[in-house]
Parts: C-alpha cells; sequence; structure tokens
C-alpha cells in the first residue's frame, strides 16, 4: 500500500525530520512509513490526518477526496 504521506509532506516543502519531529517519532521510523517498509499505526495516521488538513481515507488511498471530514464530538 503506497500512503500519501510523502507527497503531502512534499506539497507542503517539509522535511521528513521537521515531521517527524512534529509527530514525536524519529526520522529514520517515519521514512519507514513514507516508503511502506513500517506499517503506519492508527495513532498516527490520525494525527498525520489532522496535521495535513485531510482524513486518514485520504492518507490510505481508500478516497481521492482530500477535505477531511466533518469532527465528531468526541466523549
Amino acid at each position: 500500500m503506497k500512503l500519501r504521506i510523502r507527497d503531502l509532506r512534499e506539497d507542503r516543502d517539509l522535511k521528513q525530520q521537521q515531521v517527524a519531529k512534529d509527530m514525536l517519532c524519529d526520522q529514520s521510523l517515519y521514512s519507514k512509513y513514507e516508503r511502506g517498509e513500517r506499517v503506519l499505526p492508527l495513532e498516527l495516521a490520525d494525527r498525520l490526518a489532522d496535521y495535513f488538513g485531510t482524513s486518514v481515507d485520504y492518507l490510505l488511498g481508500r478516497t481521492d477526496e482530500k477535505t477531511p471530514y466533518p469532527k465528531s464530538k468526541r466523549k
């Protein structure tokens, strides 16, 4: 599965190191997520979707719609 996180990062002219820092993970680990060498944890996918202003479904290639869904009120 090819994730879209690399394209989103590059569209914003961000370095892997910056995104990894913002996601509180190591750059080499983040690089493996981008290359599909490691499975992206759901919690990190959720944070990345918020970070890039899109949905987890878009990150995973389940939709081509970049606009995120309306947030639900979590209790």
